[in-house]
């Protein structure tokens, strides 16, 4: 899942916030559908929830057919494991892979959906004639109780060994063999609807035997050349500079107002939105100039909502020591001290590209594995350079300044990133990255003599 939003502004210590009075976080840190009022679900709803009510956006996502084969691969491949299970979906929207899985030979399928989008699963899911097997059922999965009827008929009924209640007295509602949802965002975190996940597996899935669909997801970050793009972005910042400056010589002249005492906070404002906002990017595998490393690996089956709060982060806090990553950049060779060789890579470094994949296969987390059934035929999608277009795409951090390749040398680039929730939205992200290069000769060790070593830079990308 993905969505666009207005940019927020990382506001300096000192400067007065000119963020709305309104957020969508619950008075304990968590996103609104969780344990929010009133106030915050209305905010959340208006900010993330109504763009998923619209079929443009939907169809956005149905079009994107990397995403539909995998999941329906996923699903219908693997019909043995659905069969005459009870699966929940989580966030339908349009209700398609809740009819995948009825296709696919469920018993019942819960559709959760929050949207009035729900209105439209219910449509597509009785004009394919699976109205006797799929349940829509319009909220949030954290309020969701599912329905006393199912339990009556024996539709539902908990595992062997199974306690009825809860220790606060509830009714236990873990009868859930296969809980499937799309419900990744931008580099993977983006949007937060994993914290919902971790909810709804948590209330609903049978502890041993269910399964999760995506089981896994792994963070990837790779540096890039992608001159043209980030040269447009300093271009475009540079030119609202100086309309800035023109700006305020003819207020001056035409008005007698001096308006150069808010120059500081408007390139604050411009610097963030053109040069310190990631960018989603189509690249291509060329413009990769090192093997992406792993950022941070999920098992869906087991991740916490501490998970979800970020990467890199200490425990209940919102920065830490960052995840570490480390790329060696090879230059071109010359071929006889003159002629370019094709080993190697021209650069220069433009910044780093980040991505998610997911898998679809069996439970690896203690609890389950060698429990919970097999998923015979594994699925993968990702959303990397090589595999063309996604409505995911990759998200793009470029640096301010370009950093060079050179000739029969091998830079260095090593650092930590860190990603957490912005103060303003608990389903937005900002992304700090620490790094420092160093210049060796091809080919010498990597601990050896250096050539050259740049100075520690910090930039904390806003992620819109």
């Amino acid at each position: 899942m993905s969505s666009t939003t207005n940019n927020e502004m990382i506001v300096e210590e000192g400067e007065p916030n000119s963020s709305p009075s309104f957020n969508n976080f619950s008075s304990s840190n968590n996103i609104a559908t969780f344990d929010g009022d009133e106030k915050a679900k209305a905010t959340d709803f208006a900010n993330y929830f109504c763009a998923y009510a619209q079929l443009y956006h939907q169809k956005q996502m149905l079009t994107d057919h990397n995403r539909m084969a995998a999941y329906h691969a996923a699903i219908v491949g693997n019909s043995d494991i659905f069969k005459d299970k009870v699966v929940m979906d989580v966030g339908t929207g349009s209700g398609i892979l809740a009819v995948w899985a009825a296709q696919a030979g469920a018993k019942r399928v819960y559709a959760i959906e929050y949207t009035d989008m729900a209105k439209h699963a219910q449509r597509v899911v009785d004009a394919n004639g699976v109205g006797h097997i799929v349940t829509v059922i319009q909220g949030a999965v954290e309020e969701v109780v599912l329905p006393q009827e199912d339990w009556d008929v024996g539709i539902l009924a908990l595992g062997e060994g199974q306690t009825e209640t809860n220790e606060d007295g509830t009714k236990k509602q873990q009868v859930v063999d296969i809980i499937l949802s799309e419900w990744m965002g931008y580099f993977l975190l983006r949007e937060s609807m994993l914290d919902s996940l971790v909810r709804a597996r948590d209330i609903f899935l049978k502890p041993t035997t269910g399964l999760m669909m995506p089981s896994h997801a792994t963070m990837l970050l790779a540096p890039i050349s992608d001159e043209e793009e980030r040269k447009v972005q300093s271009s475009e910042y540079a030119n609202a500079m100086e309309d800035w400056k023109e700006f305020a010589e003819t207020t001056q002249t035409m008005y007698g107002v001096d308006m150069s005492i808010l120059e500081k906070n408007f390139d604050r404002e411009q610097k963030e939105y053109y040069v310190l906002s990631s960018r989603w990017a189509e690249l291509g595998t060329g413009c990769l100039l090192a093997e992406a490393v792993v950022v941070k690996e999920y098992d869906m089956h087991v991740c916490t909502v501490e998970d979800a709060r970020g990467v890199g982060l200490a425990i209940g806090q919102d920065e830490g020591q960052g995840v570490p990553f480390d790329f060696d950049i090879v230059g071109r060779s010359l071929d006889n001290g003159s002629s370019p060789a094709r080993a190697g890579a021209a650069g220069p470094i433009s910044g780093f590209a980040g991505w998610f994949t997911v898998d679809f296969k069996s439970r690896t987390d203690e609890v389950g594995r060698g429990v919970a059934p097999e998923v015979p035929n594994p699925a993968y999608l990702s959303t990397g350079p090589e595999m063309g277009y996604t409505h995911w795409g990759q998200q793009v951090f470029h640096i301010p300044s370009p950093l060079p390749l050179l000739a029969d040398q091998t830079t260095r680039i090593n650092g930590t990133l860190e990603m957490m929730r912005t103060k303003e939205s608990a389903r937005l992200y900002n992304v700090r990255i620490r790094y420092e290069t160093a210049r060796r000769k091809t080919g010498s060790d990597r601990e050896g003599e250096v050539l050259m070593k740049g100075k520690s830079e910090e930039f904390v990308y806003q992620m819109p």
